[in-house]
């Protein structure tokens, strides 16, 4: 009971610990006219988004039912359900799905990056001022991601464009129409995760000038 009580006492510890060594960011008390506009036209299409995941989760539903309940109606009761699978279920539902996920994970990229969300590599960050951090991420932003997000806008309007051209559908006979339209969610959510990343840039550009700034105002001899 008590080696129990020192290993709970110990996990406890550890965790304030954690806390007291987390990443700070003073970016979120920036506020511009650009960015502020900027992250909030990226967060709220992030919102409206968000509901399209209940939405997903009522098709998962629906296609368990339809797959599991629909197969029991038929060989245990000898009803038949087929037409309901052929105007409702099957591949249609399915590709709905993935359209779903493709949908919410794409756009929530630039909310992730808006909303300072994403994942980073904390156990080196932490150990850096956040100076050095915003220095790092300027950094980042300027030779790998702004480029990456060039390359695949660039290169997904051709792609979008070559769905749209050809009336691109489902290879299943009975799969969903308009491939084009979840095709046209990269160029939209790039396009969005531009936004996002400007605003975050220019957060960290006027983060640093502020430091600067007050660090020459200080009066000699004071830390």
């Amino acid at each position: 009971m008590t080696d129990t009580t020192n290993q709970y006492d110990e996990f406890v510890k550890g965790l304030g610990n954690r806390k007291k060594r987390e990443l700070k960011d003073h970016t979120d008390s920036i506020h511009n006219v650009l960015v502020d506009s900027l992250d909030r036209f990226v967060i709220s299409v992030g919102h409206f988004i968000a509901w399209f995941n209940i939405l997903l989760i009522a098709a998962i539903i629906l296609n368990v039912i339809l797959r599991y309940g629909g197969r029991y109606m038929q060989q245990d009761l000898g009803i038949e359900m087929g037409w309901l699978f052929q105007d409702l279920g099957g591949p249609k539902l399915e590709e709905l799905q993935w359209h779903l996920y493709a949908l919410t994970v794409m756009m929530g990229l630039s909310y992730a990056q808006s909303t300072d969300s994403h994942i980073r590599v904390d156990i080196i960050a932490e150990k850096l001022s956040e100076r050095t951090v915003r220095k790092w991420e300027i950094f980042g932003i300027l030779f790998l991601l702004l480029p990456f997000i060039y390359i695949v806008f660039i290169h997904s309007l051709d792609f979008f464009a070559d769905a749209w051209r050809i009336n691109e559908h489902s290879d299943a006979p009975l799969g969903l129409p308009w491939r084009w339209a979840i095709k046209s969610v990269i160029p939209i959510s790039f396009f969005m995760l531009t936004l996002a990343t400007i605003s975050r840039f220019v957060r960290d550009i006027i983060f640093l000038f502020n430091e600067s700034r007050t660090s020459d105002e200080k009066p000699a001899g004071v830390n």
